[in-house]
């Protein structure tokens, strides 16, 4: 298929610029793969989709603080650092995207805060807008993430036109977020409230956990229109013996698994076996599922509404076929749904 085949219009004014009052209040899009029915529901209402054994397949990665602000050594100029990866913890190199990326070059100085209380070295280019700094800092490891986390801010999405606050800092992150190193939240995960996951746990229906932390690569602009020629960035991920148990055993008793998310559906993407089931595994996957594709072990998604020519875009469609996804997408148009991170959800059943 061909990117161009992925674009719509989308009215900006649908991009969601703030999370709703409670998690649980966002609305739902429930679309039926084989009648091609549409439904429109609350997120709560999910739970009458699932039953007793049924399971829900989680990524409990969790957001940092990766965006901050400093001012290059000589000139002052005010540069936007993005913190993507740690590289090496015992020398704090970390792999970044800076902008203005042409005033920033090897050798350079970055300052960070009032009193320059935290300095980087810019040590290496990797992209056009790509760097490796690192950090100069003697004190130990905790003070050093304590000053990340002091001089950092959450990291909302771009399209999101304001300032992050004290509230996003709680609601860009998912009720079950455990292991920092994601940059980006897994969206569809943060309708659930621990009230909503008490309720479903008490239906019967069980929680699988794996980590996947999410990168700008993700978000990255595709810029192939051939789709089969496009290199996803590779990103972290980590299946335990424990999910595999879950997952498996209901696979294998026809219960049905529900993955929570794309990054969720990546990583199950990334580790089967033969036999379609799920295996432990641990490292990093550039898999880019677009269709047609053969999903191994999910049979139900939830996700948020993702931007035109989209990576995430086109993963909803290889699932749900992509004449009903785009027809569901034109339907959350017109019925004004809210798209993208604080937005409302789809479930795909």
């Amino acid at each position: 298929m061909k990117l161009s085949q992925f674009r719509f219009d989308l009215p900006l004014n649908l991009i969601s610029q703030n999370p709703p009052k409670r998690r649980e209040d966002s609305r739902l899009m429930v679309v039926e793969r084989n009648t091609g029915r549409i439904e429109h529901k609350q997120f709560k209402d999910v739970l009458d989709y699932f039953d007793d054994k049924d399971v829900f397949v989680v990524n409990n990665t969790k957001v940092f603080p990766a965006r901050m602000y400093g001012r290059k050594e000589k000139t002052g100029a005010k540069i936007e650092v993005f913190l993507l990866r740690e590289l090496n913890k015992q020398n704090r190199l970390w792999d970044v995207i800076v902008d203005p990326a042409r005033k920033i070059r090897v050798g350079n100085k970055l300052y960070f805060g009032e009193n320059d209380e935290l300095v980087a070295e810019v040590i290496d280019n990797t992209t056009s807008r790509g760097r490796t700094i690192r950090f100069l800092w003697d004190s130990d490891e905790a003070s050093f993430r304590k000053m990340l986390e002091f001089m950092g801010e959450t990291p909302l999405p771009k399209y999101i036109k304001r300032k992050p606050t004290e509230e996003d800092k709680e609601r860009y992150q998912t009720v079950y977020a455990k292991y920092e190193g994601a940059v980006a939240a897994p969206t569809a995960g943060m309708h659930f409230s621990k009230e909503l996951i008490k309720r479903l746990e008490i239906q019967g229906i069980k929680f699988a956990e794996l980590t996947l932390h999410t990168s700008l690569g993700t978000f990255r602009p595709i810029e192939v229109e051939d789709l089969s020629k496009h290199k996803m960035d590779a990103e972290y991920f980590r299946i335990d013996e424990e999910t595999c148990k879950i997952v498996n055993a209901a696979k294998q008793s026809g219960h049905r698994i529900c993955s929570v998310g794309t990054t969720t559906m990546r990583a199950l993407e990334s580790s089967f076996t033969a036999q379609g089931l799920l295996k432990p595994n641990e490292g990093w996957t550039n898999v880019f599922v677009h269709p047609p594709h053969n999903f191994s072990i999910a049979d139900s998604l939830i996700t948020n509404f993702h931007l035109p020519k989209t990576s995430l875009l086109i993963m909803v469609c290889a699932f749900t076929g992509y004449d009903l996804a785009m027809e569901a997408y034109q339907t959350a148009i017109k019925e004004k749904y809210n798209f993208f991170t604080y937005g409302d959800a789809m479930l795909v059943i």
